[in-house]
């Protein structure tokens, strides 16, 4: 069994030579988590706050990165912290939303809760004929 991880991590490294450590530990971790690893994709930037990293899975994928409740976010995003810890950064996660997820569907062109409740509350008004 110990073979088996000692090969991994080999091709691991062998496959992202120019990747930093940060970057390949969480493309390690979601490709494990979703469907459609091939459609895992992670950029790398350095700025004054430190390093971020952001994420682009599928769309069928996100509700595998983020969990319930964001759990699954909020872990990996603690365990990239260790790992900037481990080599002196500070190291921020962005989950970019797929084309197609559910804040790129249009809204729907019809009244909003609020309003309809508004129109039937005037409505109501009118209807008691209060002053």
């Amino acid at each position: 069994m110990r073979s088996t991880a000692n090969c991994t991590i080999t091709n691991l490294s062998e496959n992202t030579m120019n990747q930093h450590a940060d970057q390949q530990f969480l493309e390690f971790i979601i490709k494990a988590l979703v469907d459609n690893p091939d459609q895992v994709k992670v950029a790398r930037s350095v700025d004054e706050m430190g390093v971020l990293l952001t994420l682009e899975v599928a769309a069928a994928d996100m509700g595998k990165i983020i969990g319930r409740q964001g759990n699954t976010a909020k872990s990996i995003r603690t365990l990239l912290r260790v790992v900037g810890m481990k080599n002196n950064s500070r190291v921020n996660l962005k989950i970019n939303e797929p084309e197609g997820g559910l804040k790129s569907q249009p809204q729907s062109q019809g009244p909003s809760a609020a309003e309809k409740a508004t129109k039937s509350v005037d409505e109501a008004m009118a209807d008691l004929k209060i002053d």
